[in-house]
């Protein structure tokens, strides 16, 4: 049966926000990024854009540690973004 088109709308928990932390230097994107992670859902994504060279080293293990799930990491112009994806902690 197929479901109606306004419930599949609805129904999105895999809706993607995006935190800018350009400018930020180490540790403060993984502090700010804490932070943020908790106020959300389990399952929910978040965007993190940055600047520091050194967090393609600390998003990724932020994310282990903490049990979240990093799911894409792409350069951009003059930084990364790293799309997280909130663990069940």
């Amino acid at each position: 049966m197929i479901e109606p088109r306004a419930k599949l709308e609805g129904a999105t928990p895999q809706a993607q926000d995006v935190y800018d932390l350009k400018g930020l230097k180490c540790p403060l994107p993984v502090l700010r990024a804490r932070k943020r992670l908790a106020g959300m859902g389990a399952g929910e994504r978040l965007w993190l854009e940055t600047t520091d060279p050194l967090a393609v080293i600390d998003i990724p293990a932020f994310c282990s540690e903490a049990g979240h799930r990093l799911i894409e990491t792409a350069a951009t112009d003059g930084g990364h973004r790293f799309l997280v994806e909130r663990g069940a902690i």
